[in-house]
């Protein structure tokens, strides 16, 4: 069966380009692809020519999330698939694929209110434009087969949800954490992977948050630059929604920092790679087995 391989790219909406500009690119280390000013912000993470798209809008949220596939042929016995079970996927203009820079491109509404988009072909910056950050000392992001990291979704319904995701899109499960966040309150939350490995690529919850997007997380290949990167944060006088931390289920080591819209962004180091032969889906009790304290909360 055609599987997604990983999720390419996001698409923000927000009225917020050059406080993006400036977050993403001396705080965070990526580095601009493309400007319209007013119009567009496109973000590269790696030799990709965009990860993170920034389109002017009044959401301050997550637009749409792009799945790869490695072929189009993949791609195509993917959407007779969803046609089949009768979900509403639309083929997308040749201009709206050009404009996601891939050559083949598909999307499908989401129950949770963004949309989910699917595309084989992404275009690659040419070779003498070498992805190049002014911020990072290592080896950057972790991307490649691994996609450009995670979302986290709010649930409307979290049942249907489920479905959506595993029955529907075939996402993976990869383990559920099931905690107590605060007296009285437990929040769940499901995290699924693709093909491609990365611990979860998307992951979705019961949880009590304001907008669609949680957070999204970009890895990087070296801790220092994880640390780097929350000291400049800090310089910045950025809001942190959780201080540095460890997750039990992922082991991915982050903080989490506030964006000019207002989610946040992981940005971590170290995270698991699924081996679908050797996994075992488990629950935890726990979000974190250490740190990620929220501002002026007592670590525990």
């Amino acid at each position: 069966m055609a599987s997604i391989s990983n999720l390419g790219y996001v698409v923000i909406g927000s009225k917020k380009l050059a406080e993006w500009e400036d977050f993403a690119v001396n705080l965070l280390g990526m580095q601009v692809g493309r400007s319209e000013p007013g119009k567009l912000l496109a973000l590269r993470l790696d030799d990709m020519q965009q990860r993170i798209i920034i389109e002017d809008g009044e959401e301050e949220d997550l637009r749409a999330a792009g799945w790869a596939f490695k072929t189009d042929r993949d791609l195509r016995a993917f959407v007779k698939r969803l046609q089949e079970q009768g979900l509403p996927v639309q083929e997308c203009s040749k201009d709206e694929a050009t404009n996601r820079r891939v050559e083949n491109l598909y999307s499908l509404a989401d129950p949770n209110g963004f949309t989910q988009e699917f595309f084989s072909g992404a275009y690659a910056a040419p070779s003498n434009q070498p992805f190049m950050s002014q911020r990072l000392r290592g080896a950057g992001f972790k991307t490649g087969d691994l996609g450009i990291g995670h979302v986290l979704i709010r649930a409307q319904d979290y049942g249907k949800s489920l479905d959506f995701y595993q029955e529907g899109l075939g996402l993976r499960l990869s383990d559920i954490i099931r905690a107590e966040v605060r007296p009285g309150y437990v929040a769940e939350a499901a995290f699924f992977h693709t093909v491609g490995g990365r611990h979860h690529s998307l992951a979705t919850g019961a949880v009590n948050i304001p907008k669609v997007l949680g957070h999204m997380m970009v890895e990087l290949h070296s801790l220092d630059d994880v640390g780097l990167g929350y000291d400049r944060c800090r310089a910045a006088g950025l809001n942190f929604a959780r201080e540095l931390g460890h997750h039990p289920n992922d082991q991915m080591t982050s903080f989490y920092v506030e964006t000019p819209s207002g989610f946040s962004i992981e940005y971590g180091w170290g995270g698991l790679v699924v081996d679908d032969e050797s996994w075992t889906v488990k629950t935890y009790n726990q979000f974190s087995d250490w740190g990620h304290a929220r501002p002026g909360q007592a670590v525990r």
